[in-house]
């Protein structure tokens, strides 16, 4: 029997010790370069994305700041410096973005989520997401992400997270004020809005230091900027 044994683990393939193979546990979901899966309407772009931020939404799940089953069992055992390593990796792709499926809205719904994403509603002390996300919503360092290319389902769900804890972050929460200063219906604008939204010919993040947010925001440190 432990011949036997023997051989067929010497028979037994051998998993290359890459990082490609260690992280199949992510593109399953996102995609070999982290382009997401369009076709999905959720599971959202990981490429181009700042690596902080990136560690900072996996460090968020291990704690269960942010929940989402699939995701708490997959970083459950990582270190720091391995999910710095995944972090980064998604950060370095460059990959084409891809559409994704739209709900069917009526154009005021349309024009709303246009006002709400640029100008914000001051009158309901909601700032413009371009505000935090950079004048083109493709993000800034170190930690903010971009909203462009992502799917109407997935950026509806991280509201409605906000909304209800299921998702959150280090205080103070930002996103979590603004979250629930928004209606039903502005959740719908907003999320359809952005994902309908052309892409910029540039879409790296902005560089750090170019946007002063408009609310103090736990993840981006005493400056408020990440630095």
């Amino acid at each position: 029997m432990l011949i036997a044994a023997a051989a067929r683990a010497a028979d037994a393939p051998k998993i290359p010790d890459t990082l490609q193979q260690r992280i199949a546990a992510c593109t399953t979901c996102h995609g070999v370069h982290g382009e997401g899966t369009p076709g999905s309407g959720y599971f959202p772009r990981l490429a181009g994305k700042p690596a902080a931020y990136l560690a900072r939404q996996m460090q968020d799940f291990q704690n269960g700041l942010r929940k989402y089953a699939p995701m708490e069992y997959t970083v459950r055992q990582l270190s720091p410096a391995y999910m710095q390593e995944i972090a980064e990796y998604f950060a370095a792709q460059q990959v084409p973005y891809s559409r994704s499926p739209l709900p069917p809205v009526s154009a005021a719904t349309l024009q709303r989520g246009e006002q709400l994403v640029s100008k914000g509603d001051p009158a309901s002390r909601i700032p413009a997401c371009a505000s935090c996300h950079g004048n083109q919503l493709t993000g800034v360092q170190p930690s903010t992400p971009g909203l462009v290319g992502l799917p109407y389902d997935y950026l509806s769900a991280q509201l409605g997270s906000w909304r209800t804890h299921t998702r959150g972050t280090v205080a103070p929460d930002c996103m979590a004020v603004i979250a629930n200063r928004l209606s039903d219906s502005d959740i719908t604008a907003v999320a359809a809005a952005l994902a309908s939204r052309q892409l910029p010919a540039d879409t790296h993040a902005q560089a750090a230091g170019s946007v002063t947010p408009p609310l103090p925001c736990g993840v981006l440190g005493a400056t408020g900027d990440g630095t």
